[in-house]
């Protein structure tokens, strides 16, 4: 039985911690906050403070491929979910009205979510955790262990040190601490080469509420659950126990929409738009929840082929984070920490083949995720630019940007954009499909993009100014 030590206490944390449990591996979490789970899913959203996860009352939402890592990995996660109240979402139900076959097919089953608020879904992850596993709160880690190199030249980790001076060994040290990782500092600190790292703002602000309904169900997704306007975003997902959120993503260089930040001002945006105006029905359950400073950033731990330590691998957000509007954060790190316990129940008798092939899962399977939520960040933030600056924005080229056409008005079209949207498959595996980068292709040239109706950019800076 090897000895395995998960830092981070968070959703991936956790739900690495379970499956490398279930392989038979003596695994412990350690979480720097101290309050536990509460005993139930609203305790934790009224009560439970997470203080070190900056997100956790801000907009999550579980993509169908997550919903298949549960099916597969983590079945009493998402039965937990379900008594919690949490919705089975489908998006195909979202197709545009342009679109004339509207005929349901079986495979549309692939795009089925069980989905809710981060609270709800932490809150469910940690009582499975707990009943399988130790997961010690209040623990602050400062440090690593180190032992006889397993390669020459490479730091090998054999554990960890805690604020309290306690030391713990393991086989393995999975870094699950999220954005705020300090890994880089503390391999540096045993004389191991810095990660690889690439980090960039993403430039956006989001502006959160929260509501709740007495008469059950969500509102429906007229124009699906992301509406991208001229120099502002819309987005509703749906939560657990009858919860929503509405979120105006809005791009920090505008100084106009800073005054989202007014429930008054902000309720009259969303109101301005005709298809979006009923998302405002139901109580409010929250002030407008700001969020702002996100940074995109990519580390990678093999430099020119070279790991620069063994001991410790790095899942999630430790590894990668990036821009929330996709929704994507969640799923990532579900697919990342099922790579990684694939590779430990693999490669755990071997350190240096283990740090090596989680590497190469990890750029085969979740970086390009990364890569695609990024380039997507870049492209939004250059139009949105180009609109506060009155230029004219560069009309898109790409075959994204045509598919983004093409699905309002063709069920297939409509639905390799879901797939994608759904982190079911990446926009290259779709494009090279027999057939249909020409059928999106053609789709575009005959149609038009439909702006959605809403406020003009001029309307907008009147609204808010009132």
């Amino acid at each position: 039985m090897s000895r395995i030590l998960v830092l981070g206490g968070g959703v991936v944390g956790l739900s690495t911690a379970i499956m490398l449990t279930r392989q038979g591996h003596d695994v412990t979490v350690f979480e720097r906050d101290r309050e536990p789970a509460p005993g139930s899913a609203e305790e934790a959203w009224h009560a439970w403070p997470r203080r070190g996860v900056a997100q956790f009352r801000q907009p999550h939402y579980l993509h169908a491929a997550g919903r298949q890592i549960l099916d597969r990995h983590l079945p009493d996660v998402k039965e937990r979910l379900l008594r919690a109240g949490c919705v089975t979402f489908d998006i195909s139900a979202t197709m545009p009205p342009c679109i004339t076959d509207r005929t349901r097919r079986e495979s549309d089953e692939r795009f089925v979510t069980v989905t809710g608020r981060r609270s709800t879904i932490e809150h469910a992850v940690a009582r499975v955790a707990e009943r399988l596993l130790p997961v010690a709160r209040g623990v602050s880690i400062v440090g690593l262990l180190t032992g006889p190199s397993v390669t020459k030249g490479i730091p090998h980790v054999t554990g960890v040190r805690t604020t309290a001076g306690d030391t713990f060994s393991a086989d393995l040290v999975v870094d699950a601490m999220g954005r705020r990782s300090r890994l880089p500092d503390w391999l540096e600190a045993i004389g191991a080469r810095r990660p690889i790292e690439e980090a960039e703002e993403s430039g956006f602000i989001y502006y959160t509420r929260f509501f709740r309904t007495t008469t059950g169900g969500v509102p429906p997704c007229r124009t699906g659950l992301l509406t991208h306007f001229h120099s502002f975003s819309l987005l509703m997902l749906p939560g657990d126990s009858y919860t929503w959120s509405v979120t105006v993503f809005t791009f920090s260089g505008d100084p106009v929409l800073k005054t989202l930040r007014d429930p008054m001002r902000w309720a009259a945006l969303v109101h301005a738009c005709p298809l979006h105006a009923h998302w405002l029905t139901g109580e409010p359950i929250t002030t407008v929840l700001p969020m702002g400073g996100i940074t995109d950033r990519y580390r990678r731990f093999v430099v020119d082929g070279v790991p620069v330590a063994t001991g410790v691998v790095s899942v999630g957000d430790a590894w990668a984070c990036t821009n929330p509007l996709g929704g994507r954060g969640i799923t990532m790190g579900l697919m990342h920490a099922v790579g990684t316990a694939e590779v430990a129940r693999q490669h755990l008798d071997d350190p240096l083949a283990l740090v090596l092939a989680q590497d190469a899962m990890t750029e085969a399977r979740v970086t390009p995720w990364y890569r695609d939520t990024v380039g997507f960040d870049r492209r939004r933030t250059a139009q949105i630019n180009a609109i506060i600056q009155g230029r004219r924005a560069s009309p898109p080229t790409d075959p994204g940007s045509a598919l983004f056409v093409a699905m309002l008005y063709d069920a297939e079209a409509f639905r390799a954009a879901i797939e994608i949207a759904s982190l079911l498959a990446l926009p290259h595996e779709v494009m090279a499909r027999p057939g249909m980068l020409d059928r999106i292709t053609d789709l575009a040239r005959s149609r038009e993009a439909v702006a959605p109706p809403g406020p003009s950019r001029d309307e907008l800076v009147r609204l808010l100014a009132s």
